[in-house]
């Protein structure tokens, strides 16, 4: 089992305007990108118990054409509030690159 810290290329979160937080999954090759996609470990449900958002609220879209998954929730606090610990939403995909990915078969990546 690999964390997706050691199987993305790229791992990074950003602002999706004032409300929202995308993060970038960017894979170096389609076989990481096909097992991680297999192992259904990103998931609405998965990630809305990881950022403590509804699930309903959570958008996840492969992009095959270039080994990516984009992922977008809710931010808690409007960017720039008072109460927002980090105005350009860059240090979100901590808790993301944590969650641990098995390949389609049940074996570790």
């Amino acid at each position: 089992m690999a964390s997706l810290f050691e199987l993305a290329q790229i791992l990074r979160s950003k602002n999706a305007g004032p409300l929202f937080v995308t993060f970038d999954v960017i894979f170096a090759d389609c076989a990481t990108f096909k097992q991680v996609l297999a192992s259904r470990a990103l998931t609405p449900t998965s990630i809305s118990r990881l950022y403590d958002v509804a699930e309903a609220d959570v958008r996840i879209i492969p992009y095959a054409t270039v080994n990516a998954i984009k992922i977008t929730i809710p931010r808690k606090h409007v960017s720039g509030a008072i109460q927002d610990g980090d105005i350009y939403g860059c240090q979100q995909h901590l808790p993301l690159g944590s969650i641990r990915i098995e390949n389609s078969k049940g074996a570790s990546l």
